[in-house]
């Protein structure tokens, strides 16, 4: 029967849990991860409403507190505000400061003077700027000062509302950094009972994931098939009974499926196909790291090549490999690899210059033009993906990398792959980071 379908307060409970996993995913994953203020661009509509509505706030503030007698209305309102907002501030343990922030704004106590033309707003707020700099983060202890030199009220109660919202964000993420561990330990059992939630809401929603692993396993078992038989022990002739079972028919375990699918994830060409739903909170991480893949290739391929044409001498020289390999990082930088024949122009170019740079400071002769010409045709060429020496290195590095898909491969690597000593510390760098992925993933 086809699936019945969701309402719209089904559709947001699902949008909500999605968010809610999401967030939680990413925290646990992302050691970077901050909370941000919203923030648009600067001719889009959005930014244009919201600074049009803000004027008009903070001008109408001016004009009261201008009129004489001084209208207050918004000022107490903006009290108000800032009391909650220093409140949220305050950890659970600050019980004589919160009764002192209570006492100090008594906004019922606030209104009253008000009513009788006696608020004192430069007294409150020195209060708050107080408050404020006991409370607030080092990084925000200038911006605090400065406020302290403000003495127009609707500019310094403005101000002040902003630095608070800085605050803020600082306490939500500092609180994020606090609770980052203990989500750990908890976060996969977390993530598993809210997937399988959204599972048994949304039987169907694994198509990509089904077909991500079926091309997998069609992919093991060719790769089963391919490999030699395995001699009997002892000549048995049990091996070669009718009875007997061919390794070609072998089921390939779930774990050697995994391991090609993931993979497989760093060979995902745009627009392939929609990406396994079960990895999609993972989906630029792991772009990332695929892109990341893909220049590191061209790299030490580019440096395989130079360094097969000068010879040790020249590549022993100090710093030389370093420069090569700074200036091909630099012209890759943010480039498909749709954009790789042209940058490999620019590389080629550049590496000539640095050889001739080079060999002169040495005393070398320079190179011959066509020793030239070919040095820069290999470089070219390595933008064909069939490219015979980027397609060895392509291999060495996947091969690495699927050390950190295994859960015990990392702890049999005997020694570095050959050719990829000068890409080390990068291709250590990814590695370490596609694991982590596919750990937590895996879990």
């Amino acid at each position: 029967s086809p699936p019945q379908a969701l309402s719209m307060n089904e559709l947001q409970e699902i949008t909500d849990d999605i968010s809610k996993l999401t967030i939680v995913h990413e925290i646990v994953l992302n050691s970077d991860f901050k909370l941000q203020a919203a923030s648009f661009s600067p001719k889009s509509l959005q930014n244009r409403v919201k600074e049009t509505l803000h004027k008009a706030f903070w001008d109408s503030l001016e004009e009261q507190l201008s009129a004489s007698p001084p209208d207050c209305t918004q000022a107490i309102q903006l009290l108000q505000e800032m009391k909650e907002a220093l409140l949220s501030l305050l950890l659970p343990w600050h019980n004589q400061l919160r009764s002192q922030i209570e006492g100090a704004l008594d906004m019922e106590l606030i209104r009253q003077e008000a009513e009788h033309g006696a608020l004192d707003i430069h007294g409150l707020t020195t209060y708050v700027l107080g408050t404020m700099a006991r409370l607030c983060a080092p990084i925000r202890d200038e911006e605090v000062r400065g406020l302290q030199r403000l003495t127009d009220p609707a500019q310094l109660l403005r101000e002040i509302f902003r630095v608070l919202g800085l605050m803020k964000m600082d306490m939500l993420n500092f609180t994020i950094q606090s609770l980052r561990t203990h989500l750990q330990d908890h976060t996969i059992q977390y993530e598993r009972k809210k997937f399988q939630e959204l599972l048994d809401k949304l039987p169907s929603s694994l198509d990509c994931t089904r077909e991500w692993l079926r091309k997998a396993a069609a992919e093991v078992s060719a790769s089963s098939s391919q490999l030699p038989p395995h001699p009997a022990v002892g000549g048995s002739p049990a091996a070669h009974s009718p009875g007997a079972v061919s390794s070609s028919t072998t089921v390939p375990s779930l774990m050697s499926v995994l391991n090609r699918g993931y993979m497989n994830l760093l060979c995902w060409e745009p627009g392939q196909k929609e990406y396994p739903e079960t990895l999609f909170m993972d989906q630029a991480r792991l772009q990332d790291v695929q892109a990341q893949v893909n220049q590191l290739t061209i790299i030490a391929a580019v440096l395989l090549v130079t360094s097969g044409m000068c010879g040790s001498t020249l590549c022993g020289s100090p710093g030389f490999v370093a420069r090569l390999k700074r200036v091909t990082k630099v012209l890759l930088e943010g480039l498909s690899c749709t954009r790789y024949e042209e940058a490999l122009e620019d590389i080629s170019d550049q590496v000539l210059q640095e050889i001739s740079r080079t060999l002169s400071q040495l005393g070398y002769a320079a190179f011959t033009n066509d020793k030239c010409a070919s040095l820069k045709g290999q470089i070219k060429s390595i933008a064909d993906k069939g490219n015979a020496v980027r397609h060895v290195i392509d291999q060495r590095i996947r091969s690495f990398l699927s050390l950190f898909v295994s859960p015990d491969g990392q702890n049999s690597q005997k020694g570095f792959p050959k050719g990829l000593d000068p890409i080390q510390e990068e291709l250590l760098g990814v590695g370490r980071r596609f694991g982590s992925v596919i750990h937590h993933n895996r879990q």
